[in-house]
């Protein structure tokens, strides 16, 4: 499905949607949108956010919920305004290194823990 220009997101929608997934090795990656831009797709200057695919097809899930799960992942995927946020506040994101395209937060973070 090809990405169309989208309005610019509710802001008031602060509810975010969580994938877990696993990997060939067994470790978990999270996928964590938030609701209003979940189906979405956005391009920028060559770039594209497409959050339309099941790759974010999860559950609604409190920040409580979301945190409890990053404890255990080892790549976590996030989009939109509050699950970046949510991710700066965890410690697992940088906000100097959140990329944005049509003004959408995206990051990801690799999480190294020792065994």
């Amino acid at each position: 499905m090809p990405c169309m220009r989208s309005k610019p997101p509710h802001k008031g929608n602060n509810k975010m949607i969580i994938k877990k997934h696993i990997d060939r090795e067994g470790k978990v990656v999270l996928a964590v949108c938030d609701d209003y831009v979940k189906g979405k797709c956005f391009k920028e200057d060559g770039l594209q956010l497409d959050l339309s695919s099941n790759f974010y097809d999860g559950d609604k899930k409190s920040e409580e919920e979301i945190i409890e799960m990053i404890k255990e992942a080892y790549i976590v995927n996030m989009a939109g305004e509050n699950s970046v946020n949510l991710g700066i506040r965890a410690g697992i994101i940088d906000e100097d290194k959140v990329l944005r395209i049509e003004g959408i937060p995206h990051a990801e973070a690799v999480i190294v823990r020792e065994e």
